[in-house]
């Protein structure tokens, strides 16, 4: 079968959550079917060679189309009257829309797989082709929840950007043959015609990347992810503003490490005699590895944790929160524990630190976890079950 992938960001390198998810099932994917895929570089974010060079292995045809400063404003500006959510706008160019059409024209592929909203506008008017849409992430019920947190600049803004996204994850389905999505409770969080026949499609994990390493314990505790994303932000701050004071009266010296890439002002702001802060870094394993304890208090978070089933398949014992545990599953008290305010999450991870054989426990039953329920290998058969 001849598949055309459809995305709005280069997935490579794999810095953010979807980049990971596409890459990895790009890579499934290819074992059986011929793959090309089309994606936005929005402000030359990439270096357009390196990614080439790495998805050329994988796929017989990509098409990368840069997005300059002034494109981006323009569109935009365009969304803005045509009533269409701002990251829709964003991603969307007729340029990019006519090389689209063009590289359609030329492959001339037996499906189409979309992912996210953002990309659905560039194939609303395919109608003789199959079409599976990805919304990965309930985006809707993102944007709600950074509503009460926003500064009053930003508010209107993102309930300009929940209402139109409330009305344009509705009308995308209508588009396309198939759906999918990333949890059950993405899933929960939707709700408009046609919600039923949306299957779920988890992330995986390469547990032959990922997998124990003996490594000294720098930390006590670590965090990851991309640290210019708002719920990393907003979590990174909970973590050391509200859980780390009553982490302290428990554990007076304990370490704590916030690793990811393009840490902004406010991140860099919580570095302290207690607090790493390291920025962008070559392999990530050894991080998970030298840390005690991985905590994930997601507060503000849609999607999957890709971080918690990396963490969970290196045997480290994860303390979460039960929304983020929510699109996991994994058992609290037996391969995973939830913190639900800055006192719990602080006795969670002291109870870790202090007990090595519940830490191993924990980190133990996690690991097997992971390794039954989520690998690319597994998913990406239910993915391509949907395309057939």
């Amino acid at each position: 079968m001849k598949i055309l992938i459809i995305l709005s960001r280069v997935p490579f390198p794999l810095e953010k959550g979807d980049k990971l998810r596409a890459f990895n099932q790009i890579k499934q994917l290819s074992k059986n079917h011929e793959i090309s895929i089309f994606a936005i570089n929005d402000l030359g974010a990439i270096s357009e060679h390196q990614a080439v060079n790495v998805l050329s292995k994988y796929c017989k045809r990509i098409e990368i189309v840069n997005l300059a400063w002034f494109q981006i404003i323009f569109n935009i500006f365009r969304s803005l009257v045509n009533g269409l959510p701002l990251q829709v706008g964003y991603f969307y160019s007729s340029v990019a829309a006519r090389r689209l059409n063009s590289m359609i024209s030329t492959v001339k592929p037996d499906h189409i797989y979309c992912q996210l909203v953002r990309t659905a506008e560039y194939v609303k008017d395919v109608v003789d082709i199959p079409k599976t849409i990805d919304y990965m992430d309930a985006f809707s019920k993102g944007v709600e929840r950074r509503i009460p947190v926003a500064s009053f600049l930003f508010r209107p803004i993102l309930k300009r950007e929940h209402k139109m996204l409330l009305k344009y994850e509705a009308t995308v389905m209508n588009w396309f043959k198939s759906a999918v999505i990333i949890s059950k409770q993405d899933k929960e969080h939707l709700s408009f015609s046609g919600i039923d026949s949306m299957k779920i499609i988890p992330n995986g994990v390469d547990s032959s990347y990922f997998y124990p390493m003996e490594v000294e314990k720098k930390y006590d505790v670590l965090f990851c992810g991309n640290m210019a994303y708002s719920p990393n932000i907003e979590t990174a701050e909970y973590l050391v503003k509200e859980i780390l004071p009553e982490l302290l009266k428990l554990q007076p010296h304990v370490r704590i490490g916030i690793v990811g890439t393009d840490p902004t002002a406010q991140v860099r702001a919580l570095k302290s005699k207690n607090v790493e802060i390291t920025g962008w870094v070559e392999d990530m394993r050894t991080y998970y590895a030298s840390a005690k304890v991985f905590v994930a208090p997601m507060q503000t978070s849609i999607g999957m944790q890709n971080k918690l089933l990396e963490a969970m398949v290196m045997k480290i014992p994860c303390v979460t929160s039960a929304m983020a545990n929510n699109a996991v599953g994994a058992v609290p008290e037996e391969s995973i524990l939830i913190g639900s305010d800055p006192t719990t999450f602080a006795k969670q991870i002291s109870s870790l630190l202090n007990n090595k054989d519940k830490a191993d426990r924990i980190a133990e039953n996690g690991y097997n976890f992971v390794l039954s329920t989520y690998t690319w290998e597994r998913v990406t058969d239910d993915l391509e079950r949907i395309f057939s």
